[in-house]
């Protein structure tokens, strides 16, 4: 197992494209326009003013608002639509997740994943957000949930810079720091490998928070990255990437380590069943990883609908 090389794509952005024709096909009847749709709304209501970005439309400029600060910076006003939803991917972007074998790291699914679930919210026009968390489960950073694809990239190089934002105060738990994001009912898809020794601890705050919102787990499948040469006799030293602890294990040892990761990741998916949150189980398989993630997606817009 590697750490992935610092600034290297997570995967290529020519992905996009054919990630988009695949959603577009299996999602086409979730679409707005001319054609018909399986949601009905009754107009765009406004939910704000905000300073203008790159990718806005121009019809969505508040020149009256803009004139007073000058046009600098110009005054966007913000919409959304009664079908719209709101979707915030929480994201792992540990240290661990940069590890992996054959240069593709754990992280790279995880970056999938995302574009996936974003890319879905652009075809539905929902309004699109991430939150990354460290090691410890701390907020590293936010992208505040917008529409449209630019901001979607956007999230997914936030994601791969591992951008840390200073947070002022005391460290918050997860489930508190997800809540001060969202100002009403959205749709929280939470990304990991889960190998962390508080998972226990953290599903019960996610479970908490599916009383008010619709969450729900996307567990790596890491046996991938553990499938590591077996060797006949001898010690082998291993370094934690996220606490520096050095430890010796037996060959023993050694060779189990990818059925121990299997065993505690089957666990995870237990507690999380039992704390009555759906479990989403991917793998390193671009295919199956997009198909798996765009039919539950599709399954939970027909829920809401």
């Amino acid at each position: 197992m590697i750490q992935h090389e610092e600034g290297a794509p997570l995967f290529p952005l020519s992905d996009i494209a054919e990630i988009e024709l695949f959603i577009l096909k299996r999602m086409k009847e979730f679409t707005l326009g001319d054609h018909a749709s399986v949601f009905r709304g009754s107009g765009f209501n406004l939910v704000g003013l905000r300073d203008w970005q790159p990718g806005d439309r121009m019809s969505s400029i508040d020149w009256a608002q803009s004139s007073l600060t000058n046009f600098s910076p110009m005054i966007i006003r913000e919409f959304e639509q009664d079908s719209n939803a709101t979707i915030v991917a929480v994201a792992d972007a540990s240290l661990s997740t940069r590890c992996g074998v054959g240069g593709v790291p754990i992280a790279a699914t995880i970056a999938r994943s995302v574009a996936v679930v974003g890319l879905s919210a652009v075809l539905c026009q929902d309004r699109f957000g991430m939150i990354t968390f460290d090691e410890r489960f701390r907020e590293l950073a936010a992208a505040p949930p917008r529409i449209g694809k630019s901001h979607v990239l956007y999230c997914l190089d936030l994601y791969q810079r591992r951008a840390r934002e200073e947070v002022s105060g005391p460290d918050r738990d997860l489930s508190s720091a997800i809540e001060s994001r969202l100002r009403t009912t959205a749709l929280v898809p939470v990304i990991s490998d889960f190998l962390f020794a508080d998972a226990p601890r953290v599903i019960r705050q996610l479970s908490r928070l599916n009383a008010l919102h619709d969450v729900f787990l996307i567990v790596v499948d890491v046996g991938f990255a553990y499938g590591l040469p077996v060797r006949s006799a001898g010690w082998v030293e291993t370094v934690d990437v996220e606490t520096g602890r050095v430890e010796v294990l037996s060959q023993r040892e050694f060779n189990k380590l990818g059925e121990r990761m299997a065993e505690w990741q089957e666990e995870v998916r237990r507690l999380a069943r039992d704390a009555d949150l759906d479990v989403v189980r991917i793998g390193l398989d671009r295919w199956e990883t997009e198909t798996t993630l765009v039919e539950f997606l599709r399954e939970r817009r027909l829920r809401k609908s």
